[in-house]
């Protein structure tokens, strides 16, 4: 379990960053639905799909999670304690569960000798988040251009406009 984001990493107030998540989720389902209107390719909205079904899977743990389980320090978690969660609402922590130390870096590396490679643990929320970026990266790169409003065939048709401008200025200046 871990208070923070993606790969167990904390930042600021657990309020802030639950209300975030959720608001960020408000604004991704508005641009799917305005990417599907508006006829952007499958897998471009596919990635934005899996980054939003991450971040409500974070959300679900933070909102839920605290209150319905309770604590799982050092032991197991019971569901639905008599006692209580172990935190209200908007307070609980996400659940990860993925740890896959791949080896050991030789001792002789500088400044990463004898630590282990890739030790975040994390889950499967953060695996769709990361995933669902990295593809929009590298893979529906032009897609988030044209989102992003750098579409190639904007600057064009800005280019054939000035052309036909300045011909249309040096008609003007030889009459």
């Amino acid at each position: 379990e871990n208070n923070g984001m993606a790969f167990s990493i904390e930042m600021g107030n657990k309020i802030f960053l639950t209300l975030f998540r959720i608001i960020a989720v408000g604004g991704l389902l508005y641009i799917i639905n305005k990417l599907i209107k508006e006829g952007y390719k499958t897998g471009f909205i596919v990635c934005m799909v899996l980054i939003t079904a991450g971040a409500l899977g974070n959300i679900i743990d933070c909102v839920f999670y605290g209150v319905i389980f309770s604590d799982s320090h050092r032991q197991v978690a019971e569901f639905m304690p008599a006692s209580g969660g172990y935190s209200t609402w908007l307070y609980g922590k996400v659940v990860d569960m993925l740890y896959f130390p791949l080896f050991r870096i030789p001792e002789w590396i500088p400044f990463f000798g004898g630590e282990i490679f890739f030790r975040p643990v994390f889950n499967i929320a953060d695996s769709a988040v990361c995933t669902g970026v990295f593809s929009v990266l590298v893979f529906e790169h032009k897609e988030l251009s044209r989102f992003m409003g750098d579409d190639e065939d904007k600057k064009e048709k800005e280019s054939d406009n000035s052309v036909e401008t300045e011909s249309k200025s040096e008609s003007n200046e030889k009459e």
